[in-house]
């Protein structure tokens, strides 16, 4: 029997190519239907909502950390498809007792490369998969990301404030496009008004994502820190992993320019 080894290095036996796939990761359904596999696709949950025709009519499972695990029992697939972060570890466990599940850890570009073709291989799908892979590579690599040196808060969560730190997938976002994460702190810490004032970012960005960010919301920042330029910012572009990295970097070279004009 085949078997496939996630990237948390655990073997996953799927005996045969996957026909009742479940998703549970917005990024890595959206990815699978790219792929092509809308007819094996039986549920994703509520936050899978790319592409939009897709999501409507598809079964839901519950949230990525709240998961309908009965429902998902009764659907019975034959392959889930998670995330380390995006999914609640208690649940992961139950699953993994009834059903294959294939999870992914993702902190830089290179792991979501790599997850790409992983995924490819197992749906039977892999030299789509290839292409994809290489043609994200080629956009990257043609990114030109001048080193601005810019101090960067990037904030994904209000009351309490929460930003993105080191050793996540949007910190390396943030250095493809030539900035400096503001916080050397690890994964997601919540800060104070303080702590942004003593951290002197040159620029702040909210995302649209996980928490919706709004224009009524830069004035409450630009009070704490008056010096910082302040923009919104699509946040798929940072944290969504799969096929919508083809259209990253040319959202980050306009978000550049924006940033480093008259700077």
């Amino acid at each position: 029997m085949p078997f496939y080894t996630d990237q948390l290095n655990r073997d996953v036996n799927l005996p045969s190519v996957p026909k009742r796939i479940i998703s549970v990761v917005p990024s890595q359904t959206e990815l699978l239907f790219y792929l092509g596999l809308d007819e094996e696709i039986i549920g994703v949950t509520k936050f899978c909502i790319h592409p939009e025709d897709k999501f409507r009519s598809a079964t839901k499972v519950g949230g990525t950390k709240q998961l309908d695990i009965d429902k998902i029992k009764l659907l019975n697939p034959d392959l889930i498809i998670a995330n380390k972060e995006e999914n609640e570890r208690g649940q992961l466990g139950e699953l993994m007792q009834h059903f294959p599940v294939w999870i992914s850890d993702i902190y830089k570009l290179d792991d979501a490369l790599e997850m790409i073709e992983a995924v490819g291989k197992i749906v039977d799908r892999e030299e789509a998969a290839l292409t994809l892979s290489r043609s994200v590579t080629k956009k990257f690599n043609a990114l030109q990301a001048t080193q601005s040196g810019l101090r960067t808060a990037y904030f994904i969560w209000r009351k309490p404030y929460m930003v993105a730190g080191k050793s996540t997938f949007i910190d390396d976002m943030l250095q493809k496009c030539g900035l400096v994460n503001a916080f050397d702190f690890e994964r997601y810490p919540e800060i104070n008004a303080r702590q942004l004032q003593q951290s002197k970012p040159d620029v702040i960005l909210l995302s649209s994502e996980p928490y919706p960010f709004k224009e009524k919301h830069l004035d409450e920042l630009k009070a704490i820190v008056p010096s910082a330029k302040i923009q919104l910012v699509d946040g798929e572009m940072f944290s969504w992993y799969g096929n919508r990295l083809l259209k990253a970097p040319s959202y980050f070279a306009g978000l550049i320019k924006r940033l480093t004009i008259n700077q």
